[in-house]
């Protein structure tokens, strides 16, 4: 699966030979002997794993190989893997680290420039060497520009698809920040010969973005780094037959996350949720308690791109309300954290917010109508057909939500409804 990451603090302080930007995500391992007995084998990528082995002077993974699959290259067993096997080592001294740039570079990138922005110059320096590049083979297996699907990679039009979700906002966001990040570096490439003249805001989000391999919401499967032993390793969390595609688990994220940062989404995603927004006029005189009761919600600690605090009229409703059910019994069903005396007004308070939500639930369903039925099996090479399923997967995921929490709204305002009845008589 190809992948994209958000810029801010999830970065990882080292990579296996790449610059993605999680700790627990990526792996990139490649053919075996006898590639002709291998379903799925990527002849691109047939020097990968021997070039590798020479360069970290060891065995790395002897169970499997690069092939091709419905979502671009990812990983598969070239023979049977027990579940709690060790299928990838990688020995510190073959990643692509940041301590590989020049010192002048390094000097003039300061602080504020941060571990993946250095591996993505180290990688486009060694991109514009092209075969001359000691990292060739592992170079020649990243996806191309047009292989990309992270929404930072979308066009107008294909963004449009996804307006009604948070997503669309956040990856102009996304694409502001790298912008940004984009002039800090330049001024550091001036000692890359190959790059000072040539490189482009395009050729950086790229360098960003590249690497492979797949998910699976239920793996456990990760990618950990040892220090003590200075190598990153795989541990398979299940057994895998010959030829079947090897996942691993890059965090329980929904699927807007998984699409800003990763291109892909999920059909079902246990782990999606909708970010609701509340306009609240400033002249309202009720204002600054509402502002408090989102802002004192824990859902609220979530950084925008541009690093301040996420807008404050907002807030996150989880995967089937499981946070609201907790506490819903725990503090009598109330959806505030401070139970109001007047249960008139509280019920005042739900109806608006269910109104709001309704109204959400309508737009969602005139954009999933108007995007149509998904392709039967969208292909790789169809760019704006994994695109449109993409989106239709997101959109149809955070209506799932809204309609979830549309039900639990209209049951709690039923039971106020009947109390309030109650007090009247």
């Amino acid at each position: 699966m190809l992948s994209c990451t958000r810029i801010g603090p999830r970065w990882s302080p080292r990579q296996p030979f790449s610059v993605t930007r999680r700790f627990c995500i990526k792996l990139i391992c490649s053919a075996v002997s006898e590639p002709k007995v291998l379903a799925h084998f990527d002849e691109e990528c047939a020097d990968f794993l021997p070039w590798l082995e020479r360069k970290a002077r060891a065995r790395i993974a002897s169970k499997l190989y690069i092939g091709k699959s419905a979502n671009g290259r990812a990983l598969f067993a070239s023979k049977r893997i027990r579940r709690g096997e060790c299928i990838l080592t990688i020995p510190f001294h073959a990643h692509l680290a940041s301590e590989k740039l020049l010192p002048q570079a390094e000097s003039l990138l300061g602080d504020e420039v941060g571990e993946q922005s250095k591996l993505a110059i180290l990688l486009m320096a060694e991109q514009k060497i092209g075969q001359r590049s000691e990292w060739a083979p592992y170079i020649n297996c990243l996806p191309r520009p047009g292989e990309m699907h992270s929404s930072i990679f979308w066009s107008e039009t294909e963004l449009d698809m996804i307006r009604q979700s948070s997503v669309y906002q956040e990856t102009f966001d996304e694409k502001a920040l790298i912008q940004k990040d984009f002039m800090k570096i330049k001024p550091a490439l001036e000692y890359f010969p190959e790059l000072s003249e040539s490189i482009t805001y395009n050729d950086y989000m790229h360098a960003l973005a590249v690497d492979f391999v797949n998910h699976d919401g239920s793996s456990k499967a990760i990618v950990l780094n040892d220090d003590d032993e200075q190598l990153t390793e795989v541990e398979a969390d299940r057994s895998y037959a010959p030829n079947e595609e090897v996942l691993i688990s890059y965090g329980n994220f929904s699927n807007a996350d998984l699409l800003l940062d990763f291109g892909f989404t999920l059909p079902y995603n246990v782990h999606d949720q909708v970010k609701i927004r509340m306009n609240i006029p400033h002249h309202d005189s009720l204002r600054a308690m509402k502002m408090e009761v989102l802002q004192d919600d824990h859902r609220r600690n979530i950084k925008d791109a541009s690093g301040s605090e996420d807008s404050a009229d907002s807030f996150i409703i989880n995967s089937e309300l499981s946070d609201l059910v907790m506490e819903a019994t725990q503090n009598d069903g109330r959806l505030a954290r401070r139970p109001l005396k007047d249960k008139r007004r509280e019920l005042q308070a739900h109806e608006i917010l269910l109104s709001h939500i309704t109204q959400l639930i309508e737009e969602y369903n005139a954009s999933i109508k108007l995007l149509g039925p998904a392709d039967d099996s969208p292909s790789f090479c169809n760019r704006f057909a994994l695109r449109k399923q993409n989106a239709l997967n997101l959109l149809a995921g955070e209506l799932r939500i809204l309609n979830s929490a549309s039900a639990w709204l209209q049951n709690y305002c039923a039971t106020l409804l009947r109390q309030t009845s109650r007090l009247r008589s």
